[in-house]
């Protein structure tokens, strides 16, 4: 009887033993877990791209005008940018400045600091390398630093021109979470060039990139369906990457679904596939 009593004990030790243990297994029914799947690698993905086309854009307005007049302020009595030219030195270089104290520019944005270009030849002509440098300079109090060179490929086909960019970028969004951007891309610009308004511009982002962040996790991102950016978004609105690095597994990153919407319009959401699991995201 007593050694019957301590077998049923031990059964009863061991099926809790075996429970205790099951249940602190990671189980594959919710791997976004940490920050990097969890929206965080797409996020900072969007983020600083936005702000390298934004960026690119700003100084095109500037080298084709040679004014502030596309980042004039809301106040109709100043502009947020002086624009600057030195056509003398070699190369020449394009100086945009938004003063150091926040200034919200037409398309309701806080710029502050200064972009820096330098070029040789023509501003417009083709085939010219423009570095984009940037000095101090903050969009809605997130810094962007590093350098970005842009080329533009003429074609035999009109209005079928587009621009290589190599990024080599860092966004700071707070003195401990930053993320570093590299990588060669393809930037099409596919509507509003023929309006003079930045605000209805929109463009399509192709080819590969990396992405570190501060936590020192490196992912790859290879664009399968270019990226859509519209510069009235603060969001990609479209496109499909291959992100593999830091967690080993491919994931599927369409930021075109998510949460259900209409596919391919301005919203925070995106879509993460892993494996044969489904997750949607909402970008910050």
């Amino acid at each position: 009887m007593h050694y019957s009593t301590i077998l049923k004990r031990g059964a009863f030790l061991l099926v809790f033993a075996i429970f205790a243990i099951g249940g602190c297994k990671k189980t594959d029914s919710n791997p976004l877990t940490d920050d990097d799947d969890a929206g965080g690698y797409a996020s900072d993905a969007s983020r600083i791209e936005w702000l390298s086309n934004d960026a690119i854009s700003i100084a095109d307005a500037a080298g084709n005008f040679y004014n502030g007049v596309y980042m004039k302020t809301t106040n109709t009595f100043g502009t947020c940018a002086i624009v600057a030219i030195d056509t003398v030195s070699t190369p020449h270089v394009l100086t945009i400045r938004f003063g150091n104290e926040n200034c919200m520019c037409l398309d309701g944005k806080n710029r502050r600091g200064n972009i820096i270009v330098t070029y040789n030849g023509q501003y417009t002509s083709p085939n010219i390398i423009h570095t984009i440098k940037y000095d101090d300079y903050y969009v809605n109090n997130i810094r962007l630093s590093g350098n970005t060179k842009v080329t533009r490929i003429d074609t035999t086909v009109v209005g079928n021109w587009y621009y290589n960019v190599k990024v080599d970028d860092t966004m700071t969004t707070t003195p401990n979470k930053y993320v570093t951007w590299k990588g060669s891309l393809t930037r099409k610009w596919i509507t509003g060039y023929a309006t003079g308004d930045r605000n209805d511009d929109v463009y399509s982002i192709s080819g590969n990139t990396t992405l570190v962040r501060e936590n020192g996790h490196l992912f790859t991102f290879d664009i399968q369906t270019p990226l859509k950016f519209a510069l009235d978004c603060d969001f990609a609105e479209s496109g499909v990457v291959n992100v593999t690095g830091f967690n080993g597994d491919t994931r599927v990153l369409n930021y075109a679904l998510g949460n259900n919407g209409p596919a391919g319009t301005c919203d925070n959401f995106a879509q993460l596939n892993v494996g044969v699991h489904v997750y949607q995201l909402t970008l910050y």
